[in-house]
């Protein structure tokens, strides 16, 4: 099926209209409001595919099926999905509700819903999960008809589509016309779509659909309004979701030549918003406040790990078979951040610094822009920790100031709900880091006052074996050390597979960029973060692209191994080599 073929009823509308949309006629013409009739005529293609995949007779198919098109029609009439995106033109919303339905329909010849019921029951309830696929598939996106638009009749009079379909208020009112505007900074909402569904699915047939069961009319429900069911896999949704991006997509591709450059990626906000969802509430490593989680909560906010947490969520959606998810997390983040998900750090960044209880070095991270994004509906609520997450260098003019979570201090123990928190902290961690810190501490000046509050020596060192260039060790030895406390900002971070260095870096230390990643190729130092792709890495980095290499983590001292992905035995770096 091919959506590029334009569609014979939008040129009969459009036929009707004083004016061409693409004349930029100085009055709106609005929309003719044509019969349904010949709306369906207009989609007559799409409908012969859908009987042919329904495999039914004439008769059983007008009663079944075409019956609930026509009552969709009724209800979306030439309505657009979209302002200036996929789906744009008149009509457009019915076209969409059909292609979705019709690949969701054909997407259950591959699956069983009642696989761990007898054969009899299997063959009662089938039919029915199919029929609701369909249903779900044809309303998916009828919540816009609530939250998106406001339809007006010519004497300014608003449709209440709370109330009744759209061509039915038409033919109470006599009109021939009417007009579209769209709302601004409109909220998603699909939870609405319940309120539309009456519209076109009438009760008999949710009666014939909770026949026999309780679950398929639940997971019809729980699919348009995107609500997740409590603690069950919902295919028919998975469906859905799926055949709707691929539609997009499709409609998107096909649209480039002719309207021009459409807005790629708006529509997978969803996906990315609904997997980050999923993970929080079903990944144990999503869990808040857990060593090592992805996920932190504290006094100024919500953070993600990143790219970690991109890299869980394009798996996640992998699995689903979602068309058009970005694989490169760089392309997750504009996305996130461009809808308002995410917040972007000062100074221009796009990613945060924070340092949680426990981390031996900061760790890069997204900050969502309202915690209850992820965390709305679990149950119990996390607790945020008593102090805030964000890693902030101190001036180097400024006097040395004692950080408030040292990397020698120990996580803080866990809080129960409704603890008491103290606002001068008990003597004794303080007693106890003393202790720790005292072999440390052997300078003569560790009697003075200021020598409490000077920063721990350096705990990230560069191990690497003796054959490297000493001239490369030294500069990359330099970079490492950014990562201790006291030391002025990182001008090095860690990634998934290691530690990135920018080539800059090297530049700045007086060594050629391209010397030093010969020198390390030849050390076994680095890390091809494209398995057998090009050893550097493209990244952002202090709010900039950045390009750099990525050393393997075995050659810094004090870096924690189970956070990266770290080569096979036999490469990379031999930790045991002194520098």
């Amino acid at each position: 099926m091919a959506t590029s073929q334009p569609f014979p009823h939008r040129c009969a509308a459009m036929a009707v209209t004083p004016g061409s949309v693409s004349s930029y006629s100085a009055s709106d013409p609005g929309f003719a409001a044509v019969p349904v009739e010949n709306l369906l005529t207009g989609e007559a293609d799409l409908i012969a595919r859908i009987k042919l995949c329904y495999g039914i007779d004439r008769a059983s198919f007008e009663r079944d099926v075409l019956m609930l098109v026509r009552r969709y029609a009724a209800c979306v009439h030439l309505l657009p999905a979209t302002a200036d995106n996929y789906f744009s033109k008149p009509g457009g919303l019915l076209r969409l509700g059909l292609e979705t339905a019709f690949f969701s329909l054909q997407g259950t010849d591959a699956h069983i819903f009642s696989g761990r019921m007898s054969i009899s029951t299997r063959r009662q309830l089938e039919p029915r999960w199919r029929h609701a696929t369909f249903i779900a598939g044809l309303c998916c996106e009828m919540h816009r008809l609530m939250s998106h638009i406001i339809v007006t009749d010519a004497a300014g009079e608003a449709w209440p589509a709370f109330l009744l379909p759209l061509a039915d208020w038409l033919a109470t009112r006599d009109s021939e016309r009417y007009f579209l505007r769209w709302r601004p900074q409109a909220i998603e909402a699909r939870g609405l779509g319940l309120f539309a569904l009456p519209h076109v699915v009438p009760p008999a047939v949710m009666a014939d659909l909770s026949e026999g069961n309780a679950v398929i009319v639940p997971h019809l429900l729980a699919s348009i309004s995107g609500i997740p069911v409590y603690r069950e896999h919902n295919i028919l949704d998975e469906l859905v979701r799926r055949s709707l991006a691929l539609v997009i997509d499709r409609n998107l591709v096909a649209s480039a030549d002719r309207y021009g450059s459409p807005q790629y990626g708006s529509h997978l906000e969803r996906y990315l918003v609904d997997a980050l969802r999923r993970l929080a509430r079903g990944n144990s490593a999503w869990v808040p406040n857990r060593e090592k989680s992805r996920l932190w909560f504290g006094q100024d906010g919500l953070f993600l790990v990143w790219p970690g947490a991109a890299e869980d969520v394009h798996q996640l959606l992998e699995a689903d078979q979602l068309a058009g998810i970005p694989k490169a997390p760089e392309t997750m983040l504009e996305l996130l951040l461009a809808a308002g998900v995410f917040e972007a750090a000062a100074a221009g960044r796009s990613t945060w610094s924070i340092q949680p209880p426990g981390a031996k070095a900061p760790l890069e991270a997204v900050k969502l822009s309202a915690p209850a994004i992820l965390l709305a509906g679990i149950d119990p609520l996390p607790v945020a920790l008593p102090q805030a997450l964000e890693f902030k260098h101190a001036p180097a003019s400024s006097a040395p100031v004692a950080p408030q979570t040292p990397p020698s201090m120990p996580p803080p123990a866990p809080l129960k709900s409704g603890t008491q928190l103290l606002l001068i902290p008990p003597p004794e961690p303080p007693a106890e880091s003393d202790v720790r810190m005292a072999p440390v501490e052997e300078t003569p000046r560790s009697s003075s006052p200021e020598s409490a509050t000077t920063p721990p020596s350096a705990s990230f060192t560069l191990q690497a074996p003796m054959r490297l260039n000493p001239v490369v060790r030294d500069a990359l030895a330099d970079a490492v050390r950014t990562l201790n406390d006291g030391m002025g900002p990182p001008t090095v971070c860690t990634v998934a597979q290691g530690v990135f260095v920018p080539l800059e870096e090297f530049g700045r230390r007086g060594v050629q960029p391209s010397l030093a990643m010969r020198a390390l190729t030849e050390a076994n130092l680095l890390v091809k973060p494209n398995g057998n792709g090009p050893p550097t890495l493209s990244r952002e980095f202090n709010g900039n692209p950045t390009v750099g290499i990525v050393l393997d983590p075995r050659c810094v001292s004090g870096l924690d191994l189970t956070g990266f992905a770290v080569p096979a035995e036999g490469e990379g770096c031999d930790a045991r080599t002194p520098l």
